[in-house]
């Protein structure tokens, strides 16, 4: 199956596993507790019955509950997610606004996690057994271990408020007005302390999948006849071993791509990143149940698309599973 083909079974597969994760998300929402109508009405101090009853009308409340579904469904599939009455804005244009920076912060932290632990992997696979091996591991261990929020936080009163050297909170410095080279390299400068933060946790993960994947296949016969061969051991790994180590790594960073959105819901909220991450935490405490549906479908859209990419990257990495597909 050649990819061309390959990717459009994926991307119809990809918009059924959409609407199935928009009506589900609509259903999981709506059985919560609570009527935003109420928490409007409350806020606007004039929570009478009366009151209540012409927001749910105005927001459609009112309706059954099939219709409210088949509204959205309909809504959802021309790329109408609704209107946040909380922010007075439509979801599509909020999530727009927010995406750029998620998007910024996911893909650095992606690279830095998957750059350096395939790095340190290969580093701890070729010293097994010695000391850099060990210091390796227990670095790995300790920061899959430490608690994201906590490692944000820790990141901010070390690097921002003790020492001073990067800006602890925002996208780019507040009425500095930069633009041009200078707002890049302010944002850039915004951008490293949640950038590491988000991607030395997954980084570890990467770096110990990268060694036992090395090591594993450091002992198949054609890395034997490589070395009866004369080649040296630094071609060996790269040219033998890593090639082919690398197929599990790419699997797993393709799954966990995704995670990136989720851990990138903390590490926003600590870091005032704005993000979708954060517009989501912000919706919740708010009930926007509007905007809560359009990052979650959107969310579930950029897993979707990691995983296609992944695919697409792992068919290049191993030609032969596009032969035996």
């Amino acid at each position: 199956m050649s990819v061309f083909v390959a990717i459009l079974s994926r991307l119809a597969k990809a918009a059924l596993t959409l609407l199935a994760i928009a009506v589900l998300n609509f259903c999981l929402l709506h059985a919560a507790p609570g009527d935003p109508a109420v928490v409007l009405a409350g806020e606007a101090g004039a929570a009478d019955e009366q009151m209540i009853a012409q927001l749910r009308e105005r927001f459609g409340l009112d309706q059954p509950f099939y219709i409210q579904l088949a509204k959205y469904v309909g809504g959802v599939a021309q790329l109408d997610l609704g209107y946040s009455f909380r922010q007075n804005a439509p979801v599509i244009d909020l999530i727009a606004e927010r995406l750029p920076a998620t998007l910024l912060l996911t893909l650095t932290a992606f690279v830095i996690s998957l750059v350096l632990g395939i790095a340190l992997g290969v580093a701890a696979a070729a010293r097994v057994g010695k000391p850099q091996d060990s210091l390796l591991t227990t670095l790995a261990l300790l920061f899959y271990a430490t608690p994201l929020y906590w490692a944000a936080l820790m990141a901010v009163l070390v690097f921002s408020v003790w020492l001073g050297w990067l800006p602890g909170f925002g996208y780019e410095t507040v009425g500095a007005d930069y633009t041009g080279l200078a707002r890049v390299i302010d944002i850039l400068k915004h951008l490293i302390l949640p950038a590491l933060t988000l991607g030395l946790f997954f980084m570890a993960v990467y770096m110990r999948m990268t060694r036992a994947s090395m090591l594993e296949v450091s002992t198949a016969d054609f890395v034997k006849t490589a070395k009866a061969k004369g080649l040296s051991g630094r071609v060996i790994r790269r040219r033998h071993i890593l090639r082919n180590a690398i197929l599990p790594v790419v699997t797993l960073a393709g799954l966990q791509a995704g995670q990136l959105v989720g851990g990138a819901v903390l590490t926003e909220t600590v870091f005032a990143w704005p993000g979708i991450g954060r517009l989501m935490f912000e919706s919740l405490a708010a009930r926007d149940y509007n905007t809560i549906l359009g990052v979650f479908l959107v969310s579930a859209a950029m897993v979707i698309l990691f995983n296609i990419v992944t695919d697409i990257v792992y068919r290049l990495v191993d030609p032969r599973i596009g032969a035996r597909a």
